[in-house]
């Protein structure tokens, strides 16, 4: 078993309940977005500029992060799990954006403008005109959307590589935040800058949506969710997204709805409070389990690669 990795993964999760975020200041994502900002803007050849951006800055940050683990690892192999579960705390995100969601909906049933205005911090759509039940759906949906891109996906990349290298598999964490911080920022129709950065994360994101699918499913007991949340989940533009989505939708029977775009169980109603508020709650259990199967994969994976290394040797 590999002990540094489960501990990293341990390191994360227990940060996560601890602190949700680092401080910004501290924050390895935010300085990375400043070290995006300066291609967010008119270029002459700007797809030329986006491949350039999409394919060099996050081999930047493997570099730095698989560099400093390896450095660690040099020193003790606990340290290195040590540095890489904060490595990897700082790509995972799921706390602070559940307790936003719960505030939105608790606010939609006392005071919508608040509410309306709190959406801001968890969706980019405009709240002006949006109803009580339309909030509602924002706040779960974009729950449902960053249990995939804000924990599922940097898990994923970390556990499937510890057996491998730990370095590498904090570095591969890394990887996956800075292409899914490039999409964030860069990955506009307004912005052909970010087309290859948008790409890059349609292509990243594939396997962790499906999984996140999975895990809600797992979570609520339900997995014929699967198959109804299959029929609306090409709905949303993003060919991934609508995966997690259309699974809540099922697991809760309403409808998530983004207003002119689509619209997820479109027979069902909005959620209301109850089904808002046990939409966040699977989420979070999914976010859980996340975090005990990476644990488990880190462990038993890098132990059978061992076992058939001895075997090989024998």
């Amino acid at each position: 078993m590999s002990v540094p990795g489960v501990l990293a993964v341990v390191v994360a999760a227990t940060l996560e309940a601890l602190l949700a975020e680092p401080p910004t200041r501290l924050h390895p994502v935010a300085w990375f977005g400043r070290a995006v900002a300066p291609f967010d803007r008119e270029w002459t050849r700007p797809r030329a500029v986006g491949v350039g951006v999409a394919l060099v800055l996050p081999l930047v940050a493997v570099v730095a992060v698989a560099g400093l683990v390896r450095i660690a690892g040099a020193v003790h192999p606990l340290f290195a799990g040590v540095l890489a579960g904060l490595a990897l705390f700082s790509t995972t995100s799921l706390r602070m954006l559940l307790d936003e969601a719960r505030r939105v909906n608790d606010l939609a049933g006392s005071d919508l403008a608040g509410a309306r205005s709190a959406l801001r911090s968890l969706a980019g759509r405009d709240a002006t005109d949006l109803s009580a039940g339309e909030v509602r759906s924002a706040a779960v949906e974009s729950a449902a959307e960053n249990l995939a891109d804000g924990l599922v996906a940097p898990l994923l990349a970390f556990a499937v590589l510890v057996p491998v290298s730990l370095p590498l598999a904090a570095g591969a964490a890394a990887w996956v935040k800075a292409v899914n911080t490039l999409d964030s920022m860069l990955g506009y129709r307004s912005k052909p800058v970010g087309w290859a950065s948008a790409r890059l994360d349609d292509l990243v994101m594939w396997v962790p949506a499906r999984l996140s699918a999975v895990l809600l499913a797992t979570v609520a007991g339900e997995p014929g969710a699967l198959g109804r949340a299959r029929t609306w989940a090409d709905a949303p533009p993003s060919p991934n997204s609508g995966w997690p989505m259309a699974t809540l939708a099922a697991l809760l029977s309403v409808r998530l709805e983004k207003p002119g775009v689509y619209a997820l169980n479109p027979d069902g109603s909005l959620p209301g409070s109850e089904a808002a508020s046990r939409g966040i709650g699977l989420v979070r259990r999914a976010g859980l389990l996340a975090y005990v199967v990476a644990a488990v994969v880190a462990g038993v994976g890098t132990w059978a690669g061992g076992v058939a290394g001895a075997v090989a040797w024998s």
